[in-house]
């Protein structure tokens, strides 16, 4: 999925894209296989818009046709709205391209249709024993690998420096009871400005919800092969759901039960300066800066804390993957171009420009920036959402999370019916 982009990372705004049918498009290998081919050639790559920094391809354009002569790099850069149809027409005809980027929510619909080449046995060139766990697990279907990482993102708590020293809070939270804790006192503090909201949580942030459940050791879903059985009822789902409910009443927030964080865009809220801390993405902060420039030096973060004192929670990764279309015809060149994309001298590139790199566990480069510093110590702990095809549409359509949020915290139901009303919708998904 994309973690919204940074002009949107939602980022990636963090929307998905819209899940389509993939009927027919399976296909065979194709393409010309691993033989080497002579003469002029043109790899064609699809990257998406926002992903990488123009001084990154380039550099990297540059040094890839240095080291295959003949050899030309057609880059294409797509853009997020309807790229799942284009990609399902592109990857189904005899013109594929032969590098694509795809949201880690869509690589196992591609990769159960047969319409990605198997890397499975190219893991070791690929950086493999580097790779980011969640969106390894994003581009595997069915015991094989499909698709590489690329980079991810994942939430933290930013918060106001200026309203947390105001309020006596002399470092940040290290567990949720000093969440809770800070919470009090910033109130107690500011809470005579009845537009004061000590944390910002829309009803619907599923992806915060998800910190919690996986925190008490729960998941949305139990795994057995490639197939999925929701599990939003366990006890230890319900504790996380619990902890999202004490939160937002202990947190006076008023943003709305029933919308996402991206209804009103919650970067904005926090750009009108009675906000002392929200879950976001670093590059909110920008975006909230727009209002009030003075923000980007008042912010900073930290992980979003752990029930258990000292550990941060674990943490959902949104972001992209990068695969060969199984019709490539030059699989050779493009398993060159995975290679050397995947390298370190790139990947840190990447942690550089604010995002946690997917082949490399070198994330030193983010450490200078405090706000990106608490995302890259989160990231050791990342996960994903269900790898399966069925979650590009429950992420696009009616997603059941957020209307079993909505009910829980209005108190239309109670956390029994709510759960499980959730996980007959996920389970409906999950079997297409």
């Amino acid at each position: 999925m994309r973690v919204r982009s940074r002009s949107a990372v939602g980022g990636v705004a963090l929307a998905a894209t819209v899940a389509l049918a993939l009927a027919g498009c399976a296909g065979s290998s194709g393409g010309s296989g691993e033989a080497a081919q002579s003469g002029p050639r043109t790899v064609t790559v699809w990257l998406m818009n926002g992903s990488a920094p123009t001084t990154l391809t380039d550099a990297l354009h540059k040094e890839f046709e240095a080291a295959h002569p003949e050899v030309t790099v057609k880059y294409e850069i797509q853009q997020w709205n309807g790229i799942q149809d284009k990609l399902t027409t592109a990857l189904s005809g005899n013109d594929a391209p032969d590098v694509i980027e795809i949201g880690n929510t869509q690589a196992p619909k591609f990769a159960a249709a047969e319409v990605l080449t198997d890397l499975t046995a190219d893991a070791g060139a690929l950086s493999g024993d580097q790779w980011l766990a969640s969106l390894k697990a994003s581009g595997s279907w069915d015991g094989k690998q499909y698709a590489i990482p690329f980079y991810a993102a994942n939430r933290e708590v930013l918060y106001r420096k200026d309203m947390f020293e105001q309020a006596g809070i002399t470092a940040a939270p290290t567990s949720r009871q000093e969440w809770l804790d800070a919470i009090a006192k910033l109130r107690a503090t500011f809470g005579s400005d009845p537009d004061f909201q000590a944390l910002y949580l829309p009803g619907q942030n599923w992806y915060s919800l998800l910190s919690f459940i996986y925190d008490e050791g729960g998941d949305i879903a139990k795994q057995d092969g490639t197939k999925f059985t929701a599990s939003l009822d366990s006890p230890q789902a319900k504790a996380g759901l619990e902890f999202y409910k004490q939160l937002t009443e202990a947190s006076g927030t008023k943003a709305p039960k029933d919308a996402d964080e991206q209804t009103p865009e919650q970067a904005g809220i926090y750009g009108g300066g009675k906000v002392a801390m929200f879950v976001g993405l670093p590059w909110e902060v920008a975006t909230a800066a727009k209002s009030d420039p003075t923000l980007t030096a008042k912010t900073s973060a930290f992980p979003i804390p752990s029930k258990d004192a000292g550990k941060t929670a674990p943490v959902f990764q949104g972001g992209s993957n990068l695969a060969i279309p199984a019709k490539s015809a030059n699989q050779d060149l493009a398993k060159d171009y995975l290679k050397l994309m995947a390298s370190a001298k790139y990947q840190a590139d990447f942690a550089k420009a604010g995002m946690i790199p997917g082949t490399s566990s070198d994330t030193s480069a983010l450490d200078a920036d405090p706000v990106n510093a608490a995302m890259a110590k989160a990231s050791k702990n990342g996960r994903s959402v269900p790898a399966t095809p069925g979650w590009a549409a429950i992420e696009a359509g009616q997603n059941p999370l957020k209307d079993m949020l909505t009910a829980y915290l209005t108190g239309a139901k109670d956390i029994d019916a709510a759960t499980a009303d959730a996980n007959a919708a996920l389970n409906k998904a999950f079997a297409g």
